[in-house]
């Protein structure tokens, strides 16, 4: 039985095109890109124009870009090399650690300038913790390092979202304080594609970066404080690729994951988007590869296929593939909600990807769905392929205030740039009587 693929958000089928481009580097072109003989050679000249073809999509210097082994890796590195750099340069200083205490409210001292400069010396020497700010539906990549950063004594701040999945940018201002260092916002989430103001976010915080300058710069300079320390914006936009643009001068990231196998490259390769000057230590030596930061030997193949696959997501093709997905996702909505009764589309369309439609089916658990459909030849997905194993309801239908029961009976569809309309009326033809039976047997 053929397969109906609707689960890109998942992973993508591998693009012709990218094989093609990959195969000499399997066959051919198999050396070491660290070494030096015509081998080698041949392989980092792969690797280099890889790498060229991801810093032009991304508007930005090549040697601002590293090769790790996916998004997962990159998001890692970000988080715990941020923490890291900034531990170290503070175990360097005496004294105050900085001026970013001073606030909007504190353009000049209230009291006599000994007297204020005491009280801040005394606040920064109580070792404040470093703050990390994220949302409550990253990817776990994203929650479980800062959770695992919370028990290295950093403080995080994770912002709730509304019921279409989408942060507050007012609540995340608010919650900048002077110990924040990092803010890490995904641009588009996998399981409902909601697409965050990740553009509003960055304009944010460069303002606050430029505030707390001109600041230390009235004052601070004056009474020998270091330089404010800068909050840095990281954004995982492993599902934003193939549908957005991803300039990080436009987005004002200092750092961007990415993922080949998301957008019709290969699996277990990535990159990382690191804005030149940034701090950050790498969390797995042992080479010297990439810069220092991410020891290995580079997967020149994987990283082949991904300098391709970036190569094809030109503007005018995700601006067709786009128009032509977003009918497909739209033809299959209306045909669940004529034919499916109670069915919830928790996707706001007018806010998320064209390839998402996000399903809760009342009364129909989202397993059970899911092993019918595969019987079928369709596959979909009940969330997350990163949590699909987990028993619990999706973290970010809780967060979008979805009850526990109702998590359950989820669906997610995803289209690519292959789907076809005729693969929709199947999925259309079979699905009534799938959600009508699984009913059945739950009341039982």
């Amino acid at each position: 039985m053929s397969k109906i693929y609707l689960d890109h958000s998942a992973t993508t089928p591998v693009d012709k095109r990218v094989i093609k481009e990959m195969e000499p580097y399997w066959k051919d072109k198999f050396g070491n890109p660290t070494s030096v003989h015509k081998f080698g050679q041949k392989a980092v000249a792969g690797v280099d124009q890889a790498r060229k073809r991801v810093a032009d999509f991304l508007n930005c210097r090549t040697d601002e870009v590293i090769f790790t082994s996916g998004a997962t890796e990159s998001d890692n590195l970000v988080i715990q090399g941020v923490i890291k750099a900034l531990r170290k340069q503070e175990n360097k200083k005496t004294g105050p650690k900085n001026c970013m205490d001073l606030g909007p409210e504190d353009a000049a001292p209230k009291t006599d300038w000994k007297d204020w400069f005491r009280s801040a010396k005394r606040s920064a020497e109580k070792e404040e913790p470093l703050h990390i700010i994220t949302t409550s539906i990253e990817h776990k990549a994203v929650l479980e390092t800062c959770a695992e950063m919370e028990g290295r004594d950093v403080e995080v701040t994770y912002l709730p979202v509304n019921e279409k999945g989408i942060i507050d940018p007012e609540e995340l201002k608010n919650s900048i304080k002077s110990n924040t260092v990092l803010v890490s916002v995904m641009y588009v989430n996998s399981e409902v594609g909601s697409v965050q103001p990740v553009k509003e976010v960055g304009k944010m915080i460069k303002k606050v970066n430029e505030h707390r300058f001109r600041e230390w710069q009235k004052w601070g300079a004056k009474k020998k404080l270091p330089k404010p320390q800068k909050v840095y914006f990281h954004t995982d936009a492993t599902q934003a690729l193939n549908f957005y643009n991803c300039d990080v001068q436009g987005l004002r990231a200092d750092f961007l994951s990415l993922s080949a196998h998301k957008i019709y490259g290969p699996k277990g390769v990535g990159a990382l988007f690191i804005r030149q000057g940034s701090q950050l230590k790498p969390v797995q030596v042992g080479g010297g590869q990439e810069r220092g930061l991410r020891s290995g030997t580079l997967n020149s193949t994987g990283i082949v296929g991904l300098g391709k696959a970036v190569s094809l997501l030109t503007p005018d093709r995700q601006k067709e593939n786009n128009r032509r997905i977003a009918g497909l996702r739209d033809k299959l909505v209306q045909g669940i909600r004529d034919n499916i009764s109670d069915a919830h589309l928790t996707t706001d369309r007018k806010e998320a990807t064209p390839s998402h439609a996000h399903f809760i089916f009342p009364g129909a658990e989202g397993e059970a769905v899911l092993i019918a459909l595969d019987q079928e030849g369709v596959a979909v997905s009940v969330g997350s392929a990163c949590s699909s194993r987990d028993v619990h309801p999706s973290h970010v239908l809780n967060a979008m205030g979805v009850e526990a029961d109702k998590a359950k009976c989820a669906i997610r569809f995803t289209l690519g740039k292959k789907t076809t309309k005729k693969e929709i009326n199947k999925v259309l033809e079979v699905l009534p009587g799938i959600i009508d039976r699984v009913r059945k047997m739950s009341k039982q």
